[in-house]
């Protein structure tokens, strides 16, 4: 119960520093550095920051999902050449520090029964993207199979959570927060089964 309540408030503390960043005049290198950094080793996505930012600037939702998208690929591109060229040196501590060397081993099966697939939907959903990019590089995936499916997924994510923002504003846009895993897990598994029957 004290676990709960202590994790309920860093959630609430940390939601109220993102949406007071969002009004700062260096919101737009805080949305970059969160996007890149969650994709290699931060916990947090930065899903809350762009629907802080995008509330009270609706008009420009395009252009603030663009760059969420573009800092986050890079950062997924930076952590598949920790994981091609430094695992042994800053990979393997990311993968210990967030206890993922099982997922790890699980990522390796779906990347051997398809990458792209396995992928996109890590760059799309609540999966921890960092394990798939750290593992991309880790088994030598192509990296312009893995750029293609992360731009895909993560704009696909990105888009969708700054359009209703800007679209159905504050109360949607804490309602998507509140609840995206859920949707995009639903979302991920009718992608996923869509792509099996056209299989």
């Amino acid at each position: 119960m004290e676990n709960d309540i202590n994790k309920t408030l860093l959630k609430i503390r940390i939601r109220d520093w993102f949406v007071r960043h969002a009004e700062g005049p260096h919101m737009k290198a805080w949305l970059s550095f969160f996007s890149f950094a969650e994709a290699t080793f931060f916990p947090i996505p930065p899903d809350i920051l762009l629907i802080a930012i995008l509330i009270a600037r609706k008009e420009r939702w395009i252009y603030y999902a663009t760059l969420t998208t573009i800092t986050s690929v890079l950062g997924g591109v930076a952590g598949y050449f920790i994981g091609s060229f430094l695992f042994d040196v800053i990979g393997k501590q990311i993968i210990e520090a967030y206890h993922f060397g099982d997922e790890m081993q699980k990522v390796g099966v779906l990347f051997a029964d398809n990458a792209f697939l396995a992928i996109f939907v890590s760059a799309f959903s609540p999966i921890p993207y960092k394990v798939f990019t750290l593992s991309a590089g880790f088994f030598h995936i192509s990296l312009m199979i893995f750029i293609i499916a992360s731009i895909i997924g993560r704009a696909l994510r990105f888009f969708i959570v700054a359009f209703c923002a800007q679209k159905f504003g504050d109360r949607l846009g804490n309602l998507i927060f509140t609840y995206f895993n859920t949707i995009s897990i639903i979302v991920a598994i009718i992608i996923i089964a869509f792509v099996l029957f056209v299989r």
